[in-house]
């Protein structure tokens, strides 16, 4: 499937999403996830190979969560939306944590 810069029907009749779409539905995976504060530094970086999309994800995750939880749960949300919203195929999915983010509720009891 061809990445476009809008998504439409071309020619040959087959749809072709544009890079930004791809981005927004890895965005809404990712935050869409118990755990997760925000997307951080590059946010969501993906890398074509034909019909496989390769995806990291940088995120930042709430204290006391239990981290690996966390990112599994972002990849296989991830995996799932971008394959089942597209068609494209995912080839790996690195959730890179780069923060943690301490609630307001805990800062007053520290």
């Amino acid at each position: 499937m061809p990445v476009n810069s809008n998504p439409q029907l071309n020619k040959s009749g087959n749809l072709a999403y544009g890079k930004n779409v791809i981005i927004s539905i890895i965005t809404l995976a990712a935050k869409e996830i118990s755990g997760v504060a925000n997307l951080l530094g590059k946010g969501v970086r993906i890398d074509f190979e034909g019909n496989i999309i390769n995806i990291d994800v940088f995120i930042g995750v709430y204290y006391g969560g239990k981290v690996s939880d966390v990112a599994f749960k972002v990849q296989e949300n991830v995996k799932r939306s971008v394959e089942t919203m597209t068609g494209y195929k995912t080839g790996t999915v690195n959730v890179n944590i780069l923060g943690v983010k301490f609630s307001e509720e805990h800062i007053e009891h520290v």
